[in-house]
């Protein structure tokens, strides 16, 4: 069996309406209930994957940037299977690392720079360094609202990039080229949706001491998919 998904036809990228953000978590929704226990032990493997990583002194908190943005885009893959009515597996949380190396560079710059906007806001509102201790307790509530606003919005312009490595088989260069392409002709639906997004992550920290991600990542990774094919896939419709 193949770790990725075949690559997607898709055509340029076309401007959608605002109210479209909704639609992309309704998609999301239809596509959590097909394996919702799978979906979370996806989103479960994220979360305890990036906490193992930030434990381990000195490196960790720098590694987890790294090696978690391509565990995540298991959940991606996961999506794009569910989709076209492939079950949901737990190995799609290493199938990312088999992509070719410029599909893995991107998605990891993608992630740095989400990361690179985070880091310098953090220190700029408290003092704390998010890459050495991404517990500090100077870290108010907040600033980490600063921070966790300024990632989303950060994310937005870079966020269609691992689709197109992974599942259209773009080229480095085009991946970041199309994905900002897609966001400047969508600013206002993505930002609604970068909107929603920060307030399901902030329910998601809040429920169960931050438990509650393991439900977030799932939906918010399948309603970026479901973006990303409103975008990118015009005419074709989802399966669940």
């Amino acid at each position: 069996m193949d770790a990725l998904p075949l690559p997607v036809a898709t055509a340029a990228p076309r401007a959608v309406p605002l109210t479209h953000a909704f639609r992309w978590f309704e998609a999301a929704m239809r596509l959590f209930k097909v394996a919702p226990f799978s979906w979370c032990a996806l989103g479960a493997i994220t979360l305890a994957s990036e906490l193992a990583l930030e434990l381990v002194p000195g490196v960790g908190a720098a590694a987890a940037k790294v090696i978690v943005p391509v565990i995540d885009c298991g959940m991606l893959l996961g999506a794009a299977a569910v989709d076209r009515g492939a079950p949901l597996e737990l190995r799609f949380a290493i199938a990312a690392f088999r992509a070719r190396p410029a599909a893995l560079a991107a998605i990891v710059l993608s992630a740095l720079f989400v990361t690179a906007v985070e880091t310098i806001l953090a220190y700029a509102f408290s003092g704390a360094n998010l890459l050495a201790n991404p517990s500090d307790e100077r870290l108010t509530a907040t600033a980490l609202l600063v921070v966790v606003g300024a990632g989303t919005l950060a994310s937005l312009p870079v966020a269609f990039v691992p689709f197109a490595v992974l599942l259209e088989g773009a080229s480095f260069a085009r991946a970041f080229t199309g994905s900002l392409r897609g966001f400047a002709l969508n600013v206002a639906p993505l930002v609604l949706f970068g909107a929603l997004a920060l307030i399901l992550t902030i329910i998601g920290l809040v429920l169960l001491w931050g438990i509650g991600l393991i439900v977030v990542f799932p939906l918010l990774t399948a309603a970026s998919y479901a973006a990303w094919k409103d975008i990118y896939a015009a005419g074709m419709t989802f399966k669940p």
